[in-house]
């Protein structure tokens, strides 16, 4: 039986007005059990006190919350908070909280593993098992505007599509979630306060644009030439650099919104001058900054860290030709919260 009722926050507003009317009632009643659904954030029928008792039953007889759970919450010895999330069908999905002095931000999944296939990448050692839906990626930034005031006295003030999964491989997903988490019957947030990472999925950049979205964007570039990029990210050979740079020169003329690269230095991997050169002439193309990162190591061994020489002459010849570069040191690390160490051990 349970499998017959409908996952209402499936629904549109629209449609949950149009229940109502079609069982007798009046069409605002919709309009509030919305209300609690995504701006109350109700996981259950029986919170919604302003309704009837016997209406209530009617929503449970019909319909369920696929609520998320927070299953188990880590704190970094930094501030760092990571949440493995359970979902409705037990599956388990990783988000973070990373709080600075002046933001906290919400580091969110959008998939139960990934489609990719980066080879530093813990997450990518899971197959890709399936899209989250609207709802699960909403709910994770809710548990996490939660945590930020709990534990940081503020809301939420950042959100970066940097967790499991490939957001451009669950795009309808994802824009769903964005357009509830900016709604002002949502979380009512600046759509400028959340960043979509991609891998570099071309023909979904330019939808991106086409669609005017208000996000910003990024890219986890990591090489700049195909022979390394390929080696490291296989899926390049798919999505080669050229037709990456097209997509992201169609993003800046439709936007105007400057991009942002992320970009890990390896030993022996794109640790050379001539590395570093090349990604030099890919920032020519569009208007950008680089976002040099720490590398967080996932066991084997294979990826190291470059030395911090290696780091610094990216960094020096990044600022002699103009371009803005920061080098991010990684939260999170003694949580496994860190960039690319999302795996689920929780989970193991």
């Amino acid at each position: 039986m349970e499998n017959k009722k409908k996952d209402i926050r499936a629904l549109t507003k629209k449609q949950l007005q149009e229940f109502f009317v079609e069982h007798g009632d009046k069409s605002f009643r919709g309009s509030q059990v919305y209300e609690w659904l995504w701006s109350k954030g109700a996981h259950d029928f029986d919170e919604m006190t302003n309704i009837s008792k016997q209406t209530r039953a009617m929503l449970a007889e019909n319909f369920v919350i696929n609520h998320i759970r927070v299953d188990q919450m880590q704190r970094s010895s930094d501030g760092t908070i990571k949440n493995a999330v359970k979902l409705h069908d037990n599956l388990t999905v990783e988000s973070v909280l990373i709080p600075t002095p002046t933001r906290t931000t919400a580091c969110v999944s959008s998939q139960v593993g990934c489609s990719l296939d980066c080879q530093f990448c813990a997450t990518a050692r899971l197959k890709r098992m399936r899209n989250l839906n609207p709802d699960e990626i909403y709910d994770q930034v809710v548990a996490i505007d939660n945590e930020s005031r709990l534990y940081f006295d503020r809301p939420l003030s950042n959100i970066v599509f940097m967790g499991m999964g490939e957001p451009l491989m669950n795009y309808n997903n994802v824009m769903k979630a964005v357009e509830k988490i900016t709604s002002d019957e949502g979380l009512g947030m600046s759509a400028k306060r959340i960043t979509i990472s991609t891998s570099g999925v071309p023909k979904m950049i330019k939808k991106l644009a086409d669609d005017e979205a208000k996000i910003k964007l990024a890219v986890s570039l990591h090489a700049a030439t195909d022979e390394v990029r390929t080696r490291i990210m296989p899926f390049n050979e798919t999505f080669p650099l050229e037709d990456l740079r097209e997509a992201l020169e169609y993003w800046y003329s439709k936007t105007k919104s400057r991009i942002t690269y992320e970009y890990i230095v390896w030993k022996d991997v794109n640790d050379t001058r001539k590395d570093a050169m090349a990604l030099v002439r890919f920032c020519k193309f569009v208007p950008c900054k680089v976002n040099l990162i720490e590398y967080n190591p996932i066991d084997d061994g294979d990826f190291q860290q470059a030395s911090s020489q290696a780091t610094a002459m990216y960094q020096q010849l990044l600022e002699q030709n103009g371009i803005t570069v920061t080098v991010r040191r990684s939260r999170g690390k003694d949580i496994d919260a860190a960039c690319g160490q999302l795996a689920n051990k929780s989970a193991s």
